[in-house]
């Protein structure tokens, strides 16, 4: 007979097995490292992104004074 403690373990057993056989989790692996690798050139390169946008802006809100 086994005891709720066996039951436990052999249910948290499966269910890793189960986790890391699946590969749905590579997907969402890959996501989080691209967002990580993104965040990371926008902090590296704030100062410059942030000089390009505001040349954007100002291009944009001098030409639609033209129009």
């Amino acid at each position: 007979m086994i005891n709720l403690a066996d039951k436990t373990m052999l249910y948290f057993r499966s269910e890793i097995e189960r986790f890391f056989s699946e590969e749905d989790g590579v997907g969402v692996v890959e996501v989080i490292l691209i967002l990580v690798v993104l965040i990371g050139l926008v902090l590296i390169f704030k100062s410059q992104l942030t000089s390009i946008v505001g040349n954007i802006f100002n291009t944009i809100e001098s030409k639609s004074g033209q129009v």
